[in-house]
């Protein structure tokens, strides 16, 4: 291992993460990982890192860091206006950093979560198979926090045979963070607990993201959602994904995202699909929604595309 990042400033929440910690969540262990799964392989993938490699998520007002070795890093995920030295560095795309130049974030330009990958990846301890940071646990990733000024991150010293810089996505591979694009949703697994009218509802409404959201999920303000009966809000207990739309008695969905609860007693009136879930991650709040029903046949063809995408460029 060798040292690559010191944290001058650390930022709005800057954590290390990588996919999640998956298979534990029948103990009540939740998955956590990057919020923008895509964002965070792609980066991974252009300094030559395999794609469930650790990186840092930074949101909105990135952190200063100085680096500490001569490095390949990459940006995926939102534009926050990083600057290598003095000099601009676009997300998409491997640089090479030199020891002591200072990495910095400005003003979002579009999006707001943008994943840091080093070749190499982030040494932190795996915590139930995963480098993942749940912070309100205090597990996995660097002293189960945010970083902190002075904080030191190391690398792995062998980068792999793919690390280079200059590797770029193509212009129309890079994700356009819409405000004004429909979510593409499949129904959920509680149908019979809305009306069609219900679902007619909610896909000609435009809903609000509230200032109340966060990794756990995105709360959504507007046209009020009914169920069938008065109590049917309610369900018991049963199994959520990242993506899932649920509707309390309040009638207002959220959606649920990262660090979710591992069950969930409200019902479900949709998911969205995975494809579209870095649409729905990268918008802040304020920002407006609308939903667009599309077919499982529809969210599973999108998905192996993106797939098969990740897994050319991991080979090109």
């Amino acid at each position: 291992m060798a040292k690559c990042f010191e944290v001058m400033k650390p930022g709005l929440a800057t954590s290390v993460q990588d996919l999640g910690r998956t298979g534990f969540q029948q103990y009540g262990v939740v998955v956590s990982g990057a919020m923008d799964a895509f964002a965070l392989q792609a980066a991974n993938v252009l300094v030559g890192n395999d794609r469930n490699e650790a990186g840092l998520e930074i949101v909105i007002m990135g952190p200063k860091i100085k680096i500490l070795a001569d490095i390949i890093i990459a940006i995926g995920g939102a534009d926050l206006s990083a600057k290598l030295d003095n000099q601009s560095i676009q997300p998409w795309r491997s640089y090479k950093a030199r020891k002591g130049q200072i990495l910095s974030f400005g003003q979002p330009v579009h999006g707001s979560y943008a994943y840091l990958a080093v070749a190499g990846g982030i040494d932190v301890p795996l915590i139930m198979e995963s480098k993942s940071t749940f912070v309100k646990a205090g597990l996995g990733g660097f002293h189960g926090r945010y970083l902190q000024k002075g904080d030191i991150l190391k690398n792995h010293d062998s980068y792999g045979v793919n690390a280079r810089s200059g590797r770029q996505l193509k212009y129309n591979d890079i994700p356009d963070y819409d405000n004004e694009r429909p979510i593409r949703v499949i129904k959920g697994p509680d149908q019979q607990l809305f009306s069609s009218t219900t679902y007619d509802t909610f896909f000609a409404s435009t809903y609000k993201m509230s200032s109340q959201s966060d990794r756990m999920g995105y709360r959504l303000e507007g046209e009020s959602i009914s169920h069938i009966c008065e109590n049917s809000a309610d369900i018991i207990s049963d199994a959520i994904l990242p993506g899932t739309i649920q509707v309390p008695a309040n009638g207002q969905p959220i959606i649920l995202l990262a660090d979710r609860q591992t069950t969930g007693g409200y019902a479900r009136i949709a998911t969205v699909i995975s494809v579209d879930l870095p649409q729905v991650i990268q918008r802040m709040s304020g920002a407006t929604f609308t939903f667009e029903l599309i077919s499982l046949a529809q969210a599973q063809r999108l998905y192996k595309s993106q797939e098969s995408f990740l897994r050319y460029l991991a080979i090109s």
